[in-house]
């Protein structure tokens, strides 16, 4: 009965491989939200031109974007030292030594 359990992955590390693979999709799907959240925050502020409300949800979501990047380099920084991207792409390579 334990044994099923540790074969099948979280779902954490599903969406850990999922970002792995799609790291410019999930960097543009946090820009996206984090723009959309920052606007409806802004929104919600009275007093503020909506110039200036435009402008700040730019500014947030471009600070999360850049944090976003600085961890998907971080993330591809990792797989190239553990050699993990290596394993990922052998599929593709076609690797015979003793072709000529």
């Amino acid at each position: 009965m334990g044994d099923s359990n540790k074969s099948t992955k979280s779902k954490i590390d599903e969406a850990r491989d999922w970002i792995v693979e799609h790291k410019l999709r999930s960097v543009g799907c946090l820009w996206l939200s984090g723009l959309a959240g920052s606007i409806a925050y802004n929104w919600s502020q009275p007093g503020m031109k909506t110039s200036v409300r435009i402008i700040h949800a730019r500014l947030h979501a471009q600070a999360l974007t850049l944090a976003a990047l600085a961890g998907a380099g971080l993330v591809e920084y990792y797989d190239h030292k553990s050699g993990a991207k290596t394993e990922r792409y052998a599929k593709f390579l076609d690797v015979n030594p003793h072709k000529e």
